[in-house]
């Protein structure tokens, strides 16, 4: 017999599993990082509506060139692609969905796609559809498409 899974309200709103503690702290570490080494660059930003072929979507982190507080023009939803998507396996997620999800996001315009592994301490840095490159553990993360490179040890630390 099977057990039928109630959803959070947050898994209804957003369409996809609420995140975990592991999650959570590998998003923050992503964006504190980005912010401190390329604030004059990008901008790291956490859980924006994004309008993507007229159906919303969350990513878990957007990296955006020029990004900027709008006092008094503020948007609920956007539909300015961002540079970069950041994607964060949670427990309860499939990783087909979110290798599926790349695709989507690539055809609308954006030029990278990571892909985020908590549990094995990976990030697979997607520069279009099936071609992606690893990194695991320790070294240096490379994004070639934004010229971005982070530390592994200080994310997954």
């Amino acid at each position: 017999m099977e057990t039928a899974q109630v959803q959070s309200e947050y898994e209804i709103e957003r369409g996809k599993p609420a995140p975990s503690r592991n999650h959570a702290y590998i998003q923050s570490r992503i964006i504190k990082l980005l912010d401190r080494k390329y604030a004059d660059s990008y901008e790291g930003i956490s859980e924006l509506s994004l309008l993507v072929e007229g159906k919303e979507r969350v990513p878990d982190i957007l990296i955006y060139k020029n990004f900027e507080f709008r006092p008094g023009n503020d948007e609920v939803k956007v539909s300015e692609m961002p540079l970069a998507v950041v994607e964060i396996l949670s427990p309860k997620q499939n990783l087909g969905d979110l290798i599926a999800k790349s695709y989507l996001y690539f055809e609308a315009g954006v030029k990278s796609y990571w892909l985020v592994l908590p549990d094995l301490t990976t990030i697979y840095i997607f520069s279009a559809p099936n071609e992606y490159e690893a990194f695991v553990k320790k070294g240096i993360l490379k994004d070639a498409q934004l010229d971005i490179e982070l530390n592994l040890e200080d994310i997954f630390k």
